[in-house]
């Protein structure tokens, strides 16, 4: 099976065990869309500003020396957006609508990361 295909049922598991999940985004660190559980047109501009704001978060963390990345969470008035770094080449951005369980948003965001990296190692 190929990454994009794997990736993408991945991220079906995560909208499953997450009800507050409204779609997802895989992309590179480039920038370039892997696979998209976006409702929608929004994935291409989704991956990039995703690829942007990992390496962003990454750097602030560089520079303050809080640690290696574990996720930026974006609250807005209508949701949220949670960003992870999926192995050291793919992001995974998450999106959940307004009242969601954060907690349980972070916890199935890591899990969902960690397992599109693991795909992504087997892959390459």
């Amino acid at each position: 099976m190929e990454l994009r295909q794997e990736v993408l049922e991945e991220m079906a598991l995560l909208r499953e065990r997450t009800p507050d999940v409204q779609g997802s985004v895989a992309c590179t660190v480039d920038g370039l869309q892997l696979a998209c559980d976006l409702p929608g047109e929004s994935g291409e501009q989704a991956a990039a500003l995703s690829a942007a704001l990992l390496a962003m978060s990454r750097r602030m963390l560089v520079i303050t020396g809080q640690g290696a990345l574990e996720e930026t969470l974006i609250s807005g008035t209508a949701g949220f957006t949670a960003f992870y770094a999926a192995g050291p080449t793919i992001v995974l951005t998450v999106l959940a609508g307004p009242g969601a369980n954060v907690g349980l948003l972070r916890l199935e965001g890591r899990k969902t990361a960690a397992a599109v990296a693991a795909v992504s190692s087997r892959k390459h």
